[in-house]
């Protein structure tokens, strides 16, 4: 049989069958034992040009009519091939190149294995089928990936009113409860607020029957394989599980035996996209200097054609430091990185897809799953850790058959790490040309009109800029420039400074000058509060006065001897004109305390 354009196999690592198949799956299934599926269409060379449509595989109409209306008819090869699978219950773990349709390839099924009001209304389900539980699990490892697919699933069971609550950490927990009270279908989320939310029993996972582990190695590079392995501890035993990555490394691997029963594993690429990368993207790498790079990219941003444009740094101190210099230059530019509170990266975000910003800079937070339409440039600024990395994210252009641009700029200390990069993929850049700014090579591998300078003309200014996006009050959680922090700050009232109370003795300065013939002066000073109330500013407070160490008496220090005019002589030597001035203390330096004893007459002669 001729070589068939997409290869699935149940690989012997993977499967306790140790079989492997080219072409159709059912083979396969019906050897484990799953229920019978619907027709398969053959995948040899001739069905690759036939037109297969998501109606030919078997979803519900209502799903279909969404997806209809959203220009979706077709599905791509990952999803022709993994549907029929899913659709039957069994285990499924999917790989395909980022940007080939991973999501609606485990979110179809998923949708399918809910039960809504609308079915019950078709017949298709019993009434007490329906329950407010969450009857559907999608764990992903970032938040804007968790807005995505929560999107996405939204649109796709539009029709049927399916009820999708996204979970994830940087909001606050009490509108996310409250939607979990209202009753939910598809729950997507994080793994830490999934655990934070179950731990408090606020999250009921006893009714989850499909279970979906999206971008699994990209939560094993996080470390958060240990919380994932807990929720799934907290889930029914009898569930379908599906997991779907890009790449799979050996743990993730061992995760699928451990937790799968009798996983399929598909591998689905195109005929004439045999490499690691996909063949819509055409790729550049220059070797550049840091201190000319801004100045690059400013130029590249102007190419003729390019449309959204993503710049990728790897840290967030970079990141911020390229959208700020960009936006000095006239570019519309936002940045989303791991020091931005939840609200300023959704802003970004939003702002992005909505066209007020067509430049992006981002760290590696946004290279997983973000799916924007009309992404034609994707820019390295810094040279990616591995080569999983690169792939991402080149990855958010050329997606869904269109085609794009990426371009790595690769520093003279970073040339070590792009060969191991090189090497790994097969590309053929192993020596990127040196290149600059005024570099004849860029601005004709780049189609960059001549005469282009590093700032943005005025009249090519249209955006409307991210200040004309506004910020969300997500009650976010924690500190760093959160915004419900800083409002709270605005609306505090001032708090009155606190004013000290100058004492000699017990008794307060300003009843210790006057005369003790007067008994109601020299009663118990008022409370903090009444002298507060009557505005009267207090004296700063001085230090005890001490001789020899040991206190002034009360009666040197308060006047207790009385002027011949009945009125009280104060002690204190600046307070008197006619006093004599008090000689400086001097410290005398001691052997064994010979001279302390000098000391005590000395002072009792100032005395």
């Amino acid at each position: 049989m001729s070589e068939s354009p997409w290869s699935c196999a149940a690989r012997p690592t993977d499967s306790p069958t140790g079989c492997r198949t080219s072409g159709a799956v059912r083979p396969a299934l019906l050897r484990w034992g799953a229920p019978s599926l619907p027709p398969v269409p053959r995948l040899t060379e001739e069905a690759s040009i036939l037109t297969t449509t998501f109606r030919e595989l078997g979803i519900l109409p209502e799903t279909a009519e969404a997806l209809e209306a959203v220009g979706i008819t077709s599905p791509f090869p990952i999803q022709e091939m993994t549907l029929p699978v899913a659709l039957s219950g069994a285990d499924v773990i999917g790989q395909a190149k980022t940007g080939t349709g991973k999501t609606l390839g485990f979110g179809l099924p998923l949708l399918e294995s809910v039960v809504v009001p609308a079915d019950v209304e078709a017949g298709r389900a019993a009434p007490e089928q329906l329950t407010d539980a969450p009857q559907a699990l999608v764990v992903v490892p970032t938040r804007e990936l968790c807005q995505q697919v929560t999107n996405d699933l939204l649109t796709a069971g539009k029709v049927r009113n399916v009820r999708v609550v996204a979970i994830y950490g940087g909001r606050a927990y009490e509108p996310q409860v409250e939607a979990l009270k209202k009753g939910v279908d598809v729950v997507v989320g994080t793994p830490g607020r999934l655990l934070d939310l179950a731990g408090q029993r606020k999250l009921d996972l006893a009714h989850v029957r499909t279970l979906v582990l999206d971008e699994a190695d990209e939560m094993l590079d996080l470390g958060f394989l240990p919380d994932v392995e807990k929720i799934i501890q907290l889930l029914p035993a009898k569930r379908q599980t599906m997991l779907f990555s890009a790449t799979m490394p050996g743990q993730v691997i061992a995760l699928a035996r451990r937790y799968m029963s009798h996983p399929t594993h598909i591998r689905a690429t195109a005929p004439d996209d045999e490499g690691a990368t996909v063949a819509n993207t055409t790729q550049h790498v220059f070797r550049a200097h840091s201190l000319d790079k801004v100045e690059m990219i400013a130029r590249i941003l102007q190419a003729e054609g390019r449309g959204l444009a993503m710049i990728f740094c790897r840290t967030k101190r970079t990141a911020a430091d390229v959208a700020e210099q960009l936006t000095r230059r006239g570019f519309a530019a936002g940045a989303v990185h791991g020091d931005l509170g939840q609200g300023a990266r959704e802003q970004a975000l939003r702002a992005f897809r909505n066209g007020k910003i067509d430049v992006l800079v981002c760290t590696d937070v946004a290279a997983r799953g973000i799916d924007v339409e009309g992404v034609t440039h994707v820019i390295n600024y810094q040279t990616p850790e591995d080569e999983k990395t690169y792939l991402h994210r080149i990855g958010r252009t050329g997606r869904a058959g269109n085609t794009g641009t990426a371009v790595t700029l690769v520093d003279w200390d970073d040339i070590p790490r792009w060969q191991l990069i090189n090497k790994a993929l097969e590309l053929d850049f192993n020596d990127p040309p040196e290149t600059y700014s005024t570099s004849p090579h860029l601005y004709e591998a780049l189609s960059i009109p001549e005469g282009t300078k590093g700032v943005l003309p005025r009249a090519e200014r249209t955006r409307a800029g991210l200040a004309a996006e506004e910020v969300e009050d997500l009650g976010e959680t924690g500190g760093r420039g959160r915004g419900r922090g800083r409002k709270a700050a605005e609306e505090r009232p001032a708090r009155t400074p606190r004013q000290r109370r100058r004492t000699r003795g017990g008794a307060p300065v300003d009843q210790a000058g006057s005369a003790p013939a007067e008994p109601a002066e020299q009663a118990a000073p008022e409370p903090d509060g009444a002298e507060a109330a009557t505005g009267e500013p207090r004296r700063p407070r001085r230090r005890r006065r001490t001789r020899g160490g040991a206190p002034v008496p009360v009666e040197a220090r308060t006047g207790a001897q009385s002027a011949p005019g009945g009125e009280s002589a104060p002690a204190d030597g600046p307070a008197d004109s006619s006093a004599e001035p008090r000689r400086p203390r001097r410290r005398r330096r001691t052997r064994g305390g010979a001279a302390r004893s000098a000391a005590a007459p000395e002072g009792a002669q100032e005395n």
